[in-house]
């Protein structure tokens, strides 16, 4: 095996891109090799500021191939035979091989394929990777058509210490690399990993590594806490972004006027991150933040770092300057004198201002605060405010604290504790990992919210389309997910929607002939079919949250089917029909479903199925099927009316032996006219009381 070493050096690459950038670009690579034939081992890859590294173990070169390709029959079409000749690189078909079968004479051909030199590969893999790789944003450099983050400088690649030559961009392959461009410049010639590695770190100043720089910024920021008596607020989003920001981190400790530390906490740490990159620190006796900060330099200062240090903090003093400004004009109203203000922020061109959702998800949060156990009260004039910090100066500077301003702001007027929680907690939760309000009125809020959302965008049939989703619904319906299933909520989706549909109409969003008609109750064909649709992509959400735990996606199907749009008593069904199906009763007895599903197919084309009941029949495992059939049935029922999924399972299991019996003894399709239609009307019932937990036709397997 002989060494890979691949380089593409550039002009600084955004942070948040270089992980994905790195594994895509190893991927690319990898694959591309072993696709030519080559053994790929060892394989690692490293990111920076301004680098992405590939390192790998290759043969030299490829291995010979011999194979053989099948071909078609001795005597077939002319037409046939030159596709093989021309598959298989023949030029006559006598240069293959005739073998014999027990369908008669076919022609073999022998394929052989001479190996490649690895660096012969690489020349042309390489370009192409780059030439097709895909970035968030890209650019063009010089005359080239070549596209890249940002501007290429310089490609290594070297292959057993020998550079492997190609062009990318304008750029030639080479075996030089740049290091730091203040600390170590270069450039720097080397021969393999191990010498560009120490090179880059001993003359560039250049740490390869992202998770050795993270150790050191960490180590470095929790030793200047230590010696100050202070404790550094844990940031890993931050941590991985500054480390994408620096080559040679160097640590130190900044300080701020302990008068900003009367601005809320929020304020200050977003001021810290978002916009300086400066890590919080914290008193560890109180909890309470520090007048203090941690910057990580990408440098070492002749002072020590002092200069850095102060010019951080003036930065940081106008930001937060800006902040208490923003504070003190803001709090000369209160939030809800706001709430007229919102008429003049659009929403959506078809949908009104945000004032007119926050009247929508008002009516709704009050319609839904007894399902979920809030105060109705509570719950409308939680939704009426919380929107309202969105025309703040604090939330128009510092975007992301939408909600926690309003909450803070709530707060400090005197405001009730559970509403104050609902304004902050709306939005949530927002993603996968975000957490999920357990507060009733902030639950009823979040869920009007979301509802609201979901049902506007359908209604002006803005659905998201493949990959796009530029209103976030997946997000919002997600969301609804969650909070259902997290708090246990029994809503029934469907009916919920159409209120959410109903407030819509009213507030005029719709046509004006269909504004109020849902006050009688009725909705027309096209709307219920938009609800139901709207239904279904909320139940695909459910099965994308469901697959991350482990549950089929196949039984949501087979539970949904039945008309079934409680959530929570949707997932109860699944994971019962998931435990059962596990089981050695479970499979047979779906096996058995599947064979009288199949049955009734096939007799149903014929229009032979029989409609009167079945009797016990006149062998004994027909009358042992009849039996227990009856015998499972109301203790299915009295089962699923209190909800005990895993009992109506057992009851069905009983099914299970004579079920198997019936199929094993009993001739279905009897030459006795009578006999065959009672024995068809047991399959009948057999697939009727299995449909009672699920549409077992829907079960893979």
């Amino acid at each position: 095996m002989a060494e890979l070493l691949f380089e593409i050096f550039c002009e600084e690459i955004p942070a948040g891109m270089q992980v994905r950038a790195g594994d895509n670009l190893a991927k690319a690579v990898t694959e591309g090799l072993i696709k030519a034939g080559l053994d790929v081992k060892n394989t690692s890859v490293f990111t920076g500021p301004r680098r992405l590294v590939y390192h790998a173990d290759i043969p030299l070169r490829s291995p010979d191939i011999k194979e053989e390709r099948k071909g078609p029959r001795a005597g077939a079409p002319e037409k046939a035979l030159a596709g093989f000749m021309r598959g298989a690189g023949l030029s006559d078909i006598s240069e293959a091989e005739i073998r014999s079968d027990k369908k008669g004479d076919f022609f073999v051909a022998m394929i052989e394929k001479e190996g490649r030199d690895a660096a012969n590969i690489l020349a042309e893999l390489i370009p192409d990777v780059m030439n097709s790789f895909s970035w968030p944003k890209s650019m063009k450099s010089g005359t080239s058509s070549f596209r890249w983050v940002r501007p290429l400088q310089s490609l290594l690649c070297l292959l057993d210490g020998k550079v492997v030559d190609f062009e990318v961009g304008g750029f030639k392959s080479g075996n030089t690399t740049e290091g730091h461009r203040r600390l170590g410049r270069g450039p720097f010639t080397v021969k393999n990993f191990a010498d560009y590695k120490k090179t880059l770190e001993t003359k560039g100043h250049v740490i390869l590594s992202a998770e050795a720089r993270k150790e050191i910024i960490l180590k470095g920021a929790k030793s200047a806490c230590a010696k100050a008596g202070l404790e550094l607020v844990d940031d890993p989003g931050l941590l991985d972004e500054v480390a994408g920001l620096v080559e040679w981190p160097v640590v130190m400790l900044g300080d701020m006027d302990p008068s900003f530390l009367k601005l809320p906490g929020e304020v200050i740490r977003l001021s810290m991150r978002a916009h300086q990159k400066y890590f919080a620190v914290r008193d560890p006796k109180t909890g309470d933040l520090a007048p203090n900060f941690i910057v990580v330099a990408n440098q070492v200062a002749p002072d020590g770092g002092k200069a850095i240090a102060a010019g951080n903090s003036r930065v940081l003093s106008a930001r937060l300057d800006d902040a208490r400004f923003f504070q003190a004009e803001d709090a000369k109203r209160t939030l809800e004198s706001r709430f007229d203000d919102l008429d003049g922020v659009v929403f959506h061109q078809k949908l009104g201002t945000i004032k007119d959702k926050a009247e929508r998800v008002t009516a709704l949060a009050r319609e839904l605060a007894p399902i979920v156990g809030a105060d109705p009260d509570k719950a409308e004039i939680a939704a009426k405010l919380a929107k309202c910090d969105l025309v703040t100066n604090m939330v128009v500077e510092f975007t992301s604290l939408q909600g926690q301003i309003g909450r803070l702001m709530y707060e400090i007027e005197g405001g009730d504790k559970d509403i104050a929680v609902a304004i902050e907690d709306h939005y949530r939760p927002q993603g996968p990992a975000d957490k999920v309000p357990t507060n009733s009125v902030a639950i009823a809020v979040a869920l009007a919210d979301k509802l609201d959302t979901l049902v506007g965008f359908w209604a002006i049939n803005e659905k998201p389309t493949g990959s796009k989703d530029p209103y976030a619904l997946r997000r919002a319906a997600l969301g609804m997910v969650r909070l259902i299933l997290d708090n246990n909520i029994r809503l029934d989706l469907s009916k919920q929607l159409l209120k959410g549909w109903a407030v819509l109409e009213m507030d005029n969003m719709q046509d004006p002939d269909t504004s109020g008609r849902l006050s009688d109750g009725t909705i027309s064909g096209d709307e219920r079919a938009t609800i139901d649709n709207l239904v279904s992509f909320i139940i695909d959400r459910l099965k994308v949250h469901l697959r991350d735990e482990g549950v089929r996606h196949d039984l949501i199907d087979a539970v949904f089917t039945l008309g079934e749009d409680d959530l929570v008593a949707v997932v109860n069904r699944v994971e019962a029909l998931q435990s059962f199906l596990a089981t050695d009763d479970g499979e047979n007895l779906l096996a058995g479903y599947k064979r009288a599903a199949n049955i009734l197919k096939a007799e149903a084309k014929k229009g032979e199925l029989p409609t009167d009941e079945p009797n016990k029949g006149t062998q004994k495992e027909e009358t042992d099927l009849f039996k227990a059939i009856e015998a499972a049935k109301p203790k299915i029922d009295t089962a699923l009316e209190k909800e005990d999924y895993a009992g109506a399972m057992t009851a069905l299991s009983k099914l299970r032996r004579p079920i198997d019996a019936f199929f094993d003894e009993v001739t279905v399709n009897s030459d006795n006219d009578q006999e065959r239609q009672n024995r068809l009307g047991l399959l009948i019932e057999i697939r009727k009381t299995a449909r009672t937990m699920a549409d077992f036709n829907k079960i893979e397997g």
